[in-house]
Parts: C-alpha cells; structure tokens; sequence
C-alpha cells in the first residue's frame, strides 16, 4: 500500500521544493578502498554540488579517513567553502568511523542520524560498489516538488538496464517480480519500498518515520524503510539513470528477462532472520496476514534454495545458514520485548489525525 496521490499539492508549492536543499549523500563502505575512491571520483565530477558527504566507514581505517579528507581538500579548492552546518563545521566529505562493523543497515541508520544532526535535508543514500552519473543531482531535483522518496535509475556493471523490484507484495513480504520495468511516459511509477543503492529522501521522511533500522545488519532494511515512508508520503521509481554499478557479480541469467545474482552465507542468513523483523513491522502496522506472510516465507526459502543450486553451489554451508536464519526469526517474531524504531520529530494533533511535526 503506498499513499501516493493522496497529499496533493498545488503547482507553487511544488515549484518552490523543486530543489535538494542541503543535499547530504550518506556512503556505507567497509574494507574497498578501490570502489570508494572510484566512487568519491565521481562525486567530484557531479554537476551539482551535495551539501554534505557523509562516509561511514565501518572498518574505521585509517586509509579511508585519508581518502575522505583528500576529498574535502579537493571539493573546497574546486567549488570554495560551504556554509556552516548546524554544529558549525564547513567541511563538505565528513569521516564517521565506527568501533564495529555495523553492517548496512546500521551503517545507514549511522549515517542518516550523523547526516541529520548537521542540518542536512535531502539524504542520497549508497554503497560503496556504485559511481554517479555527472547530472544525477539535477536528474533528481527535478521530483523533489512531488516526491519525498525517490528512487532514481541504474545502470549495471556492463552498461545494461539494472531492474529493480519497486512493488512490495504487503501481504507475502516479498518483492514483486512482476513488476513492469517501463515505467511508462510520466517517467515515474509509484513504488511502496527502496533501496539504499541510490534512493533518496527527504527530512520529513526521517522525522516522521526514524531511522532505519539496525538490527536488520544487512538485507530488508531499505526495503522496510520504503514501505514505511510510503504509509506517510508521496513515494516513486523514476527512469532518470543516477548511478552505474561499480563490480560484476555471478548471477544466473533467467530466461533474459531476470538474474539470480551470487550471495554469501551470510547474507542467506540474514535473508531469512530478517523475515521476523519484517513480520513485526506488517504487524505494527496492520498489514501481518500469517498465512500469506508464510506462503511469502516459503517462496523465499524456495528462492534461495535455488540460488544454491543454480549459482552458488554451496550445499554443505549455505542450507545450513538458511535454517538458522529461519530459527532466528522466530525469535524475533516471539520476542515479547520488541519495538519499532521511533520517529525523530513529536507529533502534533490536529482536527481528526495526528501528524507529525514537518
């Protein structure tokens, strides 16, 4: 379920927000020092100047942290000073390492709050595995007058179309597959979740929705977070490209149509823990069916059952990881201790509704 069209707006207030005012790019990187300085390369070469880089490290290197400073270094001889942000600091690439390796959900969570307590106002939300196309920031300032969550294009390693799943099957908790990648002559469809490989977002979204969730680690966290904005906010996938894909990845092509893409261990697990984090979100929410939401279950068990045997190969270690996964969302989902992550801004009452304060 998304809310768009259901806010609307007039074309003086459209106009006037047609802009990324402080626009803070939030980059998540651990242990790829080559990706991120193509990455930090192609900030450089924007044609629009983001008001903020924020690099979270979670390896807390040293090499990362001199990288970013170089950045900053390069950016101010290049586009002059910034204005101060709201602690007063005027470096554009700002370091945020972190003790541990958080993974990419707390990562982005560290992130959007680091972000946040500057001033920021737009967040442009990625990995460390991608570039930016030189005229993404104009590409995306032209749907901020409309949209609070817009999730722009991309190009895949080889230079290909990169199709992303933008519907969000409520009921399953799954992507949907059938979701048409033209996106018609409006250039935009509705989507009810993101991606933190190039989805954008406005402060509004943050205080009314929080941060994202870090005790996802890694995998669902973006795709929850979309779904939560939407129940809020206006919330599209446009067909303006922003970013190219920075590495190759094994993948099994489906009948040219789709790619099942490698995965480790790891992530197998998380992809199927994390299904008890998703499940307390839809029940927050009143959109849990346990039926439905078991059927989705065990099209993803199915999935990576699949991508086992046609990709990765890795009988001996990867069923294991999926059934501990499994195990562990049901401790997630029992877990009589949970709660959602809280709003940032107060809500007001107004006439019939609360709403939060904007």
């Amino acid at each position: 379920m998304h809310s768009f069209g259901k806010q609307p707006q007039t074309s003086v207030a459209i106009a006037r927000r047609s802009n990324i005012d402080r626009l803070s790019i939030v980059i998540v990187t651990y242990k790829r020092q080559g990706l991120l300085r193509d990455l930090l390369d192609s900030i450089a070469s924007l044609a629009g100047k983001p008001w903020r880089i924020v690099v979270v490290d979670n390896e807390d290197s040293s090499d990362t942290a001199r990288m970013v400073d170089e950045l900053d270094s390069r950016l101010e001889a290049a586009w002059g000073p910034s204005d101060p942000d709201d602690r007063g600091g005027t470096r554009r690439a700002v370091y945020f390492p972190q003790a541990d390796n958080l993974g990419g959900a707390g990562g982005f969570s560290a992130g959007i709050r680091c972000a946040y307590g500057l001033g920021a106002r737009w967040f442009w939300l990625m990995d460390d595995d991608v570039t930016c196309e030189p005229d993404a920031i104009g590409k995306l300032a032209r749907w901020t007058g409309r949209f609070d969550v817009i999730q722009g294009s991309r190009l895949d390693f080889d230079g290909g179309a990169f199709y992303w799943m933008y519907r969000f099957i409520t009921p399953l908790g799954i992507p949907s597959p059938f979701a048409t990648s033209d996106l018609g002559p409006a250039g935009y469809r509705p989507t009810n979740q993101l991606c933190f490989e190039g989805g954008l977002v406005s402060r509004r979204v943050v205080d009314a929705i929080g941060l994202p969730d870090p005790r996802y680690f890694i995998y669902g966290d973006d795709a929850v977070y979309g779904y939560l904005a939407s129940k809020h906010f206006r919330t599209a996938v446009v067909a303006d490209v922003i970013l190219r894909r920075a590495r190759a990845i094994s993948s099994w092509d489906i009948a040219g149509k789709r790619q099942l893409n490698s995965t480790s261990d790891a992530t197998r697990y998380y992809i199927m823990r994390n299904r008890g984090y998703t499940a307390r979100y839809l029940r927050c929410n009143g959109d849990y069916h346990r039926v439905l939401y078991g059927i989705g279950t065990a099209a993803t068990l199915a999935k990576e059952l699949i991508r086992i045997v046609m990709v990765d190969r890795s009988f001996a270690t990867g069923i294991p990881a999926l059934i501990r996964g499994m195990r562990d969302a049901r401790k997630v989902y029992r877990d009589r201790s949970w709660k959602p992550m809280p709003p940032l801004a107060p809500k007001r009452r107004t006439a019939g509704h609360v709403a939060p304060v904007l």
